[in-house]
């Protein structure tokens, strides 16, 4: 029996701004309680299932743009991982074993054994755990935007100033606590400059969605702390992947890359874990395209089959 409890507020699709008209008629957010933590998801549409995971620092908001067209195709589940949003903010279980083992039980939750799911930075590392640790449960992985630790080779130290740009953050958000200290108080000023760097332009991402995903962050106490717990749990998802990269995934795989983001090198990741990789580029998009080019990642999920 599913213990899911329809919930409203802050954070849920009635109190989010600027969603998609008629966007309420079909989707609704509920707390799902797997058994080992509460998850908060959005869900309608009709058709097989499709889970959608957002990486940091995004909350299930990151799929508003794409999620009615989906809803047609779709029974659409777009879930906020253990930490982010109104999801339980529990102290451990951010390495990507755990977060993939939530998911699965997520999906089992409300009645779904196999599924397909589009997995976007930190959400991309959960994908590839899903496929390597729970084969069984996916029909095909779309993933986008992410390098993956422990798979993809480190980039140098000392890197040009566009790539520190970029990738700066990895660093500090392991740090233990002087992050928080540093960035607690500030959160709109750090948090909405990681949004302006790595999309395609500095104001690609529309104000109203960089302040949801700031307030998702501040508004819960734990929520800070929290958002780098992913971070902090590196080097145990880096020994995982060292392990799952034994076994090559079989699974077909669609590798994206925003033109003005990762490119190719979404697909060069996936293909160091996969043997069924198919990589494509989306135009006008730099790290976030679902937001900065939803009718191309629209098309892109609808078409691989």
């Amino acid at each position: 029996m599913t213990h899911s409890t329809a919930i409203s507020g802050p954070g849920s699709v009635t109190a989010v701004p600027h969603l998609p008209v008629g966007f309420t008629n079909v989707f609704t957010s509920s707390l799902v309680d797997t058994g080992r933590v509460r998850l908060h998801v959005v869900r309608g549409g009709t058709g097989p299932p499709l889970l959608l995971l957002a990486g940091w620092p995004q909350t299930w908001y990151a799929w508003r743009e794409v999620m009615p067209a989906l809803g047609e195709h779709f029974t659409v589940i777009a879930a906020e991982p253990r930490g982010v949003g109104l999801s339980d903010k529990p102290d451990d279980g951010y390495d990507t074993g755990s977060l993939a083992r939530d998911m699965v039980e997520l999906m089992a939750a409300l009645g779904h054994t196999r599924f397909t799911m589009v997995g976007h930075d930190i959400g991309m590392w959960t994908a590839y755990a899903i496929a390597a640790d729970h084969p069984s449960v996916l029909e095909r992985i779309i993933v986008a935007e992410a390098a993956i630790p422990g798979l993809t080779p480190s980039a140098p130290i000392f890197s040009n100033a566009l790539v520190n740009s970029k990738l700066w953050h990895f660093g500090f958000n392991r740090l233990p606590r002087l992050n928080e200290t540093l960035v607690r108080g500030h959160e709109y000023e750090f948090f909405s400059e990681q949004f302006r760097t790595k999309a395609a332009t500095r104001d690609a991402l529309p104000e109203h969605a960089i302040r949801e995903y700031v307030d998702a962050i501040s508004r819960d106490p734990a929520g800070l702390h929290t958002s780098f717990e992913f971070y902090r749990a590196l080097e145990t998802t880096m020994e995982q992947n060292t392990e799952r990269q034994r076994s090559p995934i079989t699974l077909p795989v669609l590798a994206i890359g925003g033109a003005l983001g990762l490119g190719e090198g979404v697909g060069t990741t996936m293909r160091l874990a996969g043997t069924d990789v198919t990589t494509l580029i989306i135009d006008n998009a730099g790290h976030y395209p679902a937001e900065e080019n939803p009718e191309a990642m629209i098309e892109a999920i609808l078409t691989f089959q």
